[in-house]
């Protein structure tokens, strides 16, 4: 399932099969994203959305089918040329990925060192240009007054926070982000997702983001790409999305009777469905306790 003619894709993936094993973790996927897009890939644990992800700065290489980024393929990079196209991607992860023992600044500087010449030793190894733009930066996130606080002294939102920085210092063009509110509460969630929304649109950047929180991609997604046991099986823009469209996306992601139970309690909860309205797309209310669905 591909998604609509762009003149010029700057993401393309054509029939990408992984297997690891006896695994299949994704199957047959096709996918193109334009420049400037917003892009969620939306799935349980299991779907297939963070081996995706991972094709696209060549961490994982497609047993078949072509990746193709920023019109290079990527499979077929190497040494310096994959180097060069990772500068050029960012990528944001669920558990911040930060050194503790280094300073917010320090781990903001990381994101530069591919263009580090020489050996690094600590602040005074990165240029004046470099530091000023890191503190530029984190100025953007709102973490400027914790420059030279260690990371691990910082709340899980605020690390998430500087693992944006840093992923900013790339001058990146891509942003790709694998649960990045995963483990975060539901304010800093909203926060962070916010942040990332701003800076994209501020500066051009295309982003393809991995949830599993149905709400939280249709109201921060230019464009939904589910994922069920590895394969596409939903690629829908998010403008003027009806209740009833809504409720589908729920229902092409879930795997289980239980998921589908969670999926129900939550959509009444939330004001989006009855009872009745579950019903009858398929999500009805079982008895007894709500599974909540695995996260990736």
């Amino acid at each position: 399932m591909s998604t609509p003619d762009s003149p010029d894709p700057v993401i393309r993936l054509a029939g990408v099969t992984k297997r690891f094993g006896t695994t299949t973790a994704l199957k047959g996927a096709d996918l193109e994203v334009a420049r400037g897009e917003i892009v969620v890939l939306l799935g349980l644990s299991g779907s297939g959305k963070s081996t995706l992800l991972r094709h696209l700065d060549g961490l994982e290489t497609p047993t078949s089918g072509a990746v193709e980024v920023l019109g290079s393929s990527v499979p077929a990079l190497k040494g310096k040329a994959l180097r060069a196209l990772r500068s050029r991607v960012g990528f944001i992860f669920q558990q911040f990925e930060l050194v503790p023992s280094l300073t917010v600044l320090e781990n903001v500087l990381t994101g530069s060192l591919s263009a580090v010449r020489g050996p690094r030793l600590g602040l005074w190894g990165y240029a004046k240009d470099a530091k000023l733009r890191a503190l530029g930066h984190l100025e953007r996130v709102g973490l400027l007054e914790r420059a030279y606080q260690r990371s691990d002294t910082l709340s899980g939102g605020q690390q998430q926070r500087v693992a944006i920085a840093r992923a900013l210092m790339q001058r990146p063009e891509i942003l790709l982000a694998d649960e990045p509110v995963a483990s975060l509460d539901p304010e800093s969630s909203d926060q962070v997702m916010a942040l990332i929304r701003e800076i994209a649109a501020d500066q051009g950047l295309t982003v393809v983001c991995s949830l599993h929180q149905v709400d939280l991609a249709i109201s921060w997604a230019d464009r939904i790409v589910g994922l069920r046991h590895g394969e596409v099986v939903l690629n829908t823009p998010t403008r003027d999305l009806s209740k009833a469209e809504v409720m589908e996306i729920y229902g092409r992601v879930a795997t289980t009777t239980a998921d589908l139970t969670a999926v129900a309690h939550e959509l009444i909860e939330q004001g989006i469905a009855t009872p009745a309205t579950a019903a009858s797309t398929g999500t009805a209310v079982a008895a007894g306790p709500v599974a909540t669905g695995a996260r990736a």
